[in-house]
């Protein structure tokens, strides 16, 4: 893609050790700016960035805490507006994205056609354990913020740099995709989904939104709508 240098991709990471460099190098084939997030590790996830960090061109930031993947996301997008990106891409660091996914979310923003794409799963290859969770978290978002879509728990996401901006990101944990769609849909961001692949193994099927982690953003949900009602 030649408008890589305008490309920034948040890696937020969180102990992944064990798949976070195969996907830094992956991205780093692609001549993208890359910014990782170490959300608070406790393994060799931020050994592993620096190392690459002095061979390559990318940028590294670190939690002390784990504070979640919303408050990673924040601080990634927040460093790429800082740094004058003009597309912030938000991409796992668990191996589950193909990284030639990244042109096609891309596409749309650069022919002026969307402010912001949303990678769409496959949910008919998904396995049963996270297609359950996944399909509860898309009701959840449909009924609590009004937004309808294929695939709400995607983390293979595109912005250009005035919806980045205005997306005001509160949640700190896995609700934060939830968020990101209500925060799309409140400031009249012209959003589209693209169909991607994703890759599974036993590895990536023990990250992300789960029966159990979809419950327990339900009531972080109920929480941040009570608090808005209330305040």
């Amino acid at each position: 893609m030649n408008n890589s240098e305008k490309i920034f991709i948040i890696v937020p990471a969180y102990n992944e050790e064990n798949t976070l460099e195969n996907v830094l190098n992956s991205l780093i084939k692609r001549d993208y700016n890359i910014i990782i997030v170490d959300d608070g590790s406790t393994d060799k996830t931020y050994e592993i960035a620096s190392k690459i960090l002095n061979k390559h061109k990318l940028y590294l930031y670190k939690h002390v805490l784990n504070l979640g993947l919303g408050a990673a996301l924040k601080t990634g997008i927040d460093a790429a507006l800082k740094k004058g990106a003009d597309i912030i891409v938000t991409f796992d660091a668990d191996g589950q994205h193909d990284p030639a996914d990244i042109e096609k979310i891309c596409d749309p923003i650069l022919k002026g056609l969307a402010d912001a794409v949303i990678g769409s799963r496959n949910f008919d290859c998904m396995p049963q354990s996270k297609k359950i969770g996944n399909q509860i978290m898309n009701n959840l978002t449909r009924i609590f913020y009004g937004v309808n879509v294929k695939d709400s728990q995607s983390g293979l996401r595109a912005f250009n740099r005035k919806a980045a901006a205005q997306i005001n990101i509160h949640l700190r944990g896995y609700g934060v995709s939830s968020e990101i769609l209500r925060e799309i849909k409140n400031n009249n961001i012209k959003m589209e989904e693209i169909p991607i692949k994703t890759i599974y193994t036993d590895y990536s099927l023990s990250k992300g939104t789960n029966t159990v982690e979809g419950l327990k953003i339900l009531s972080k949900m109920v929480v941040d709508i009570l608090k808005r009602v209330l305040i």
